[in-house]
């Protein structure tokens, strides 16, 4: 088969085969919503459980699963209700609302980067033309946030939330049971799957742009100071291909992508280097690979180093993974809105002396001038710092307001022996994007060729996360052949891990077929000789070569 209409045909058969279906289809459907089928469904738990299974090798990572619905001072305090946003301008024709950075992705090559005042100018100069109706004619650009709201609790009593745009905050809220949980030592990590929303302004490109998505996230945890001991050695013989910020694409080992700072955190690299065995693992084309790294203006504020890891496929290449190096600041920020303490501590090699100056009290005169408030007055006051100038106004802890003047203080220096401190931790994140990710395994196990003079689908996805382990065929549902193969079926079925597709419909050679278009790597076929001396075919998908085994030999 050619090229031309290959995408097409692939939706198609995805949809035709229960892969991945337009959810509400028989009510209109929505844009950026779909389901995972039949099979698609099951693809995608064995997916998400690799993913689990491959950072579960850590050693010091745990899964967690926190709420999807999420107060409003959660995401405030995060950033995400003044920051998450896209921009966004409407044809004056159609009415239709588009990404602005999307319509000029012809007429930049970065348009992701740039200011709305920015974004409007090559708008206006551009014109490009309507994605629905074709016309040229555009509103201003304007920052849209793409949270979905939602009202937690009802009546009165409720309370403003929003549906998750990502699983990160929940783990970082989290943080102090997480220091609890591994004895308080560093580094830890902890990861969960889920749902992730986001009102896209304009959802395209089937699964690469959706609303309601499956991501996979993990935090980890470290201290900043900490000397690194990340091991890179076990991608000594797997060069990466990296594209720098502002550089040009480079094949590089880990290592030496450390040694000349184009990575700036081990860590950062060596979760690049198992990000890298894990899209092999389950099926991408390691040749189809490469990681970006955000340049400056591109990069969140707050972020010291991001890589993407994208995948080229049917719409070119595509950001399906982000590790990015967040530094402190979701800890920061969350104990700053919440007066809580998110912190670790690191014991000093030996004990240090500090001189600390300060103020107390002079009892003389503040004892009776304050009476009753002295002591609370006393533990303000030495919470002061040097700089304090008298007289000032003071706040107590129960509330109350006082003038302190020159008369009631003295300096007050103590010394202190000091055997360790507390810190914020760093954080270094790898967050998957499932849907796409399963997307371009899909794109690259599938193969269209041609036998017997027919066109036929060949999808060679890895046996970790084909959707079905087994395809169990009867050559004809009679003289006992059915029944045999049915229990086989089922003794298939109850054995752990393992699923099985019972298929006695049509000719053998169509049921092959159909097994072969959606990735069963096993064929079996019970037949007359199976009923005399209890053997089958096996057949392989990937070669096609058939041999006999034994039943029992399978289960």
């Amino acid at each position: 088969m050619t090229e031309d209409g290959r995408l097409e045909r692939l939706s198609g058969m995805l949809k035709r085969r229960g892969f991945l279906l337009p959810a509400f289809e028989i009510h209109g459907g929505a844009k950026g919503l779909y389901d995972f089928g039949p099979v698609g469904g099951r693809m995608r738990s064995r997916v998400n459980q690799r993913w689990l299974d491959h950072w579960l090798q850590l050693g010091n990572v745990v899964e967690l699963s926190c709420p999807t619905v999420t107060p409003y001072a959660v995401l405030e305090a995060s950033g995400h209700v003044g920051e998450f946003s896209d921009f966004m301008t409407e044809c004056g024709s159609c009415g239709e609302a588009s990404r602005a950075d999307t319509l000029l992705e012809p007429h930049h090559p970065n348009p992701d980067a740039l200011k709305r005042d920015e974004l409007q100018a090559l708008l206006f100069q551009v014109q490009p033309p309507c994605p629905g109706c074709g016309n040229q004619a555009w509103s201003e650009v304007k920052a849209q946030n793409l949270m979905f709201n939602t009202t937690i609790g009802a009546g009165d009593s409720g309370r403003p939330g929003f549906l998750r745009p990502e699983t990160a905050q929940g783990m970082f809220t989290s943080f102090n049971a997480l220091h609890r949980h591994f004895r308080e030592r560093l580094p830890f990590g902890a990861m969960q799957v889920g749902k992730g929303y986001r009102n896209e302004i304009a959802p395209r490109q089937g699964m690469i742009r959706l609303r309601e998505f499956n991501m996979a996230e993990l935090e980890y945890f470290i201290d900043p100071e900490a000397e690194l001991n990340d091991d890179l050695s076990p991608w000594d013989d797997a060069p990466l291909h990296l594209i720098s910020d502002g550089g040009n694409g480079v094949e590089i080992t880990l290592s030496e992508a450390c040694k000349q700072q184009l990575i700036r955190h081990p860590t950062v690299a060596r979760f690049m280097g198992i990000t890298r065995d894990f899209l092999v693992d389950i099926g991408i084309d390691p040749s189809r690979l490469r990681f970006r790294q955000h340049e400056q203006d591109e990069m969140a504020h707050y972020a010291v180093d991001c890589w993407d890891a994208e995948i080229e496929g049917s719409y070119g290449w595509i950001e399906c993974v982000g590790i990015a190096h967040r530094g402190c600041y979701d800890l920061e920020s969350h104990e700053k809105a919440t007066g809580k303490t998110l912190r670790a501590r690191r014991e000093f090699d030996e004990p240090r002396t500090i001189t600390i100056d300060a103020w107390t009290i002079d009892g003389a005169t503040a004892g009776p001038a304050f009476k009753a408030l002295a002591g609370a007055v006393k533990t303000a006051v030495e919470a002061l710092p040097k700089s304090t100038s008298f007289p000032c106004e003071i706040s107590l802890e129960n509330g109350a307001k006082v003038v302190v003047g020159e008369e009631h203080v003295k300096p007050n220096q103590k010394t202190i022996k000091e055997t360790g401190e507390w810190y914020i931790p760093h954080v270094i994140e790898p967050a998957f994007g499932i849907d796409r990710i399963i997307w371009h395994v899909i794109d690259h196990a599938y193969s269209e060729l041609e036998k017997n003079g027919e066109p036929y689908t060949l999808m060679r996805l890895s046996p970790t996360i084909a959707p079905v382990d087994y395809a169990v065929f009867p050559l004809f549902e009679k003289d006992g052949m059915g029944e045999l193969a049915w229990n086989l079926h089922q003794t298939l079925c109850k054995t752990s891990g393992l699923v099985s597709m019972y298929d006695a419909s049509g000719s053998i050679g169509r049921r092959y077929a159909r097994a072969d278009e959606i990735g069963v790597p096993i064929c079996i076929t019970v037949d007359h000789q199976s009923l005399e001396d209890g053997t089958v075919t096996v057949r392989d998908r990937d070669t096609g070569e058939q041999h006999r085994i034994t039943i029992d030999s399978l289960s």
